[in-house]
Order: C-alpha cells, then sequence, then structure tokens
C-alpha cells in the first residue's frame, strides 16, 4: 500500500510540475527564445561572427527554463512524392531522462509539412509521432513543445496555408488524445497562417484573423499558450503580425506568444561579430527586439523598435 502510495504522490506531482512550467512560459509578456537549431545550423551562424561559447550556466543562473531539441532531423516518407517525417523515437524514454536530470525542463520535436497538396499520409504519419514524443516526453517530467510547421516556401496563397494548417492541427490533436497525453502540460509551437514566400503579401491584421481563426477551430482551450515560429519572416514583421493576433478582438483562450529564432537572433548576431568591444551593442539589440515581442505579446507594441 506504501509504495501505492508514493507512485501515486510522484504521478501527482509530476503533473503539477509539467502543467505549472508550461503555463509560466505562457505568462504574458513571456517567450522562448529558439537556439534549439542543429549543431550544423547554429554552427553556421556563429561561424560567421567567429564565436561559439557555451551559455547553460548563465541560462540556470537567470531563472531560465531550458528546453532541449530531441528530435532526430527529417527523412523522407516511403511512398510519397518528396514529402518528409521527423524520426528520433528510439531510445527517447532513456534520453529525455536523462536531459531532465541535466536540468532541462522542456523538449521540442519539429514536424514540417509542404503546404502544396500534403498527402493524408503525411500528415497523419507526423502527427502521430508528434503525439508519441509529447507522450513520452510528458513521463519524463519534461513538458513537450509540440510544432506542426507549414513550410512558408512556396506560391500559395493565405487560403492555401489556412486550409493546410487547420488538417494539420486538428490531427496532431486527435492523435494527441488518443496517446492520452496531458495537454495542460504541453505546449504548441506553430507557424503563422501567411502567404507564401513567393506569393503577395498582406496586411498583419489579415495574417492575424487567419491565423486566430485556424486555431480557434483546432487547438482546445486546454492548451495553455500557443508559441509562434517566424517562419522566414523579418523581425519586425514577425513582431508585428504579433501583436495583431493579440489586438484581434476574439475569443483566444490560449496565451498567444513568441518562439522566435532568426527574429530574435539576426540583428543580434550583426550588431556583435564576436568582438568583445561590441557585446553591450548586442545585448541592447537583443533587450530591444525581446522588448519588442513581449510588447506584441500584450498588444501593445507600437512598431517603434529602434536599430532595425
Amino acid at each position: 500500500m506504501g509504495n501505492r502510495l508514493a507512485y501515486l504522490f510522484e504521478i501527482v506531482n509530476l503533473v503539477d510540475e509539467l502543467a505549472k512550467n508550461a503555463a509560466n512560459i505562457g505568462t504574458p509578456g513571456k517567450g522562448i527564445l529558439a537556439v534549439d537549431e542543429s549543431i550544423d545550423t547554429i554552427g553556421k551562424r556563429l561561424s560567421n561572427i567567429k564565436e561559439c561559447k557555451p551559455f547553460v550556466d548563465v541560462l540556470k543562473e537567470g531563472g531560465v527554463l531550458p528546453d532541449i531539441k530531441v528530435d532526430k532531423g527529417y527523412v523522407e516518407l516511403n511512398g510519397t512524392n518528396g514529402e518528409i517525417f521527423t524520426q528520433g523515437l528510439d531510445g527517447l524514454a532513456w534520453q529525455c531522462r536523462k536531459y531532465y536530470e541535466a536540468g532541462a525542463r522542456f523538449a521540442k520535436w519539429h514536424a514540417k509539412i509542404r503546404p502544396n497538396e500534403p498527402t493524408e499520409f503525411a500528415i497523419q504519419e507526423n502527427a502521430n509521432w508528434l503525439a508519441m514524443y509529447a507522450a513520452i516526453s510528458q513521463q519524463c517530467g519534461l513538458v513537450p513543445i509540440v510544432e506542426p510547421d507549414i513550410l512558408p516556401i512556396g506560391p500559395h496563397d493565405i487560403n492555401k496555408c489556412a486550409a493546410v494548417t487547420e488538417r494539420f492541427l486538428d490531427a496532431c490533436y486527435k492523435a494527441l488524445n488518443c496517446h492520452h497525453v496531458m495537454l495542460e502540460g504541453t505546449l504548441l509551437k506553430t507557424n503563422m497562417v501567411t502567404p507564401g514566400s513567393s506569393s503577395q503579401k498582406v496586411s498583419p491584421e489579415v495574417i492575424a484573423e487567419y491565423t486566430v481563426r485556424a486555431l480557434q477551430r483546432t487547438v482546445p482551450v486546454a492548451v495553455p499558450a500557443i508559441l509562434f515560429l517566424s517562419g522566414g519572416q523579418s523581425e519586425e514583421e514577425a513582431t508585428l503580425n504579433l501583436n495583431a493576433m493579440n489586438k484581434l478582438r476574439t475569443k483566444k483562450p490560449w496565451s498567444l506568444t513568441f518562439a522566435f529564432g532568426r527574429a530574435l537572433q539576426q540583428s543580434t548576431l550583426k550588431a556583435w561579430t564576436g568582438k568583445k568591444e561590441n557585446l553591450k551593442k548586442a545585448q541592447d539589440a537583443f533587450l530591444g527586439r525581446c522588448k519588442a515581442n513581449s510588447e506584441a505579446t500584450l498588444g501593445t507594441y507600437k512598431a517603434d523598435a529602434k536599430g532595425w
């Protein structure tokens, strides 16, 4: 009886920790600096400024909750015309336990879908693997950042992006429920609904309307926060679009915030260039961009960030 009670208390504590950590990121004004690229990708960015330093200890000292990318990249999905899915489930539970012991509290798994007529097979496969990853992560104490992403490359219009986004999100949440994932202890990281990169641009207000409508149709209210990718947008475009979503007067039961990589790193790296004498300039650039996006989560950004 004692062992059973101890196990039940452990489960309750785990559930509470997952929900608390997920809600923490969803606090209005907060977001994520996405520096979870592969070694090759981040290495290329840092090599441009001839600099590479570890910062895990700095994060811990600053009270930042670190996350870790746990997928193993993309491979072609057999039987399709070049569609892809994300791999990495082998040994994932063992790895997640080690990551938790090392201080990580979030895990990330990125699944990509191309917007031009994706097959139902590709959507379902990616959704199921996302759900299995999420269930394993939670069992090991890590909040899963579920990342279904519609790639922005192509000539498609915003209606096409909206339709494919809704299909993918709908499949993901059906799969998450089938795998008994506790949604309160998850985060959704996804694309904004935008026209393709070679299509005519639309205003932030239009992007906000299409994006929030897609989320309303697919994302359960139990999810505490939705984090947006910048998806190839400029720093200012990503911030203005996020701001427009939070200004939109409609039902939004989740916190809408950011998990930007390039849209937080670009001006900072450019200002720094790896030189000690540019450190203050780079810090100011980063803080300015963080402040702009923090304001955008509240819908109060005035498009007055300096230096970009």
